[in-house]
């Protein structure tokens, strides 16, 4: 059969595209994401096999999807896109080497969908043309000497829990403490939060939020106040 990598979108079911949801809609089987909005895996069909990715290794996830995949139509529904930070390119390599016909479907990254979600644009022109995403699990593990020179825009995935020392080590290698900074905790929910400040100050300003949650740093930030203003007068 085959097994289709699909992209769930940064959280908000409605976010996710029309081909990967008519492919959850006629699965056999549906490993997902435990981020993954809980309405996307009702759609499933109600005989459908449901496998929660949580607790299960990427091994055990790699074999589950070959196994399945050679006598169901299965569906990996990942959060956000599943090439962006999602792995997926090593679910597909396990796919490919064990002969198990796949497709990708592209999902809403949180990359833009996110900052987006609260009137941050990751570019804008005559302040920001480029953009690095990182992932900031491990913050002492970082470049922060050449992601506090480069220019635009840095938005950091999993960086909720560890904006404070992210902005710390930004700070240590000469990236300016009055640079706008944002935290956004699950993007795009009915849970989203949002906090703002210069980045010296943003890790005390975002403690309390929950994970996950994207960081945005860079002078788009300040952006934000001029669009909300203009989108409050619209509506």
């Amino acid at each position: 059969m085959t097994v289709a990598l699909v992209g769930a979108g940064p959280g908000d079911p409605e976010l996710i595209t029309v081909r990967g949801l008519a492919r959850v809609r006629a699965c056999e089987v549906l490993v997902y994401d435990r981020l993954v909005a809980g309405e996307l895996v009702d759609a499933a069909p109600p005989e459908a096999l449901r496998i929660a990715r949580e607790g299960v290794s990427q091994d055990e996830v790699n074999s589950l999807l070959v196994a399945h995949g050679r006598k169901r139509r299965v569906v990996r529904l990942k959060g956000g896109d599943p090439f962006v930070f999602g792995r997926g390119g090593e679910e597909a390599l396990a796919l490919a080497e064990a002969g198990v016909p796949f497709e990708l479907v592209p999902g809403v990254s949180s990359l833009a969908a996110v900052p987006e979600s609260v009137h941050i644009p990751i570019t804008h022109r005559g302040v920001s043309s480029s953009v690095t995403a990182f992932a900031s699990h491990d913050v002492e593990a970082l470049d922060a000497a050449a992601l506090a020179r480069v220019p635009g825009t840095l938005v950091a995935f999993m960086g909720g829990a560890r904006v404070e020392r992210l902005a710390q080590r930004l700070i240590e290698h000469g990236k300016p403490s009055s640079t706008p900074a944002a935290v956004v905790s699950r993007g795009t929910t009915e849970e989203e939060q949002v906090a703002v400040a210069r980045l010296g100050a943003i890790g005390a300003v975002a403690r309390d939020l929950p994970t996950p949650a994207l960081v945005v740093i860079g002078d788009v930030v300040a952006v934000r106040a001029a669009l909300a203003v203009a989108g409050q007068a619209a509506a």
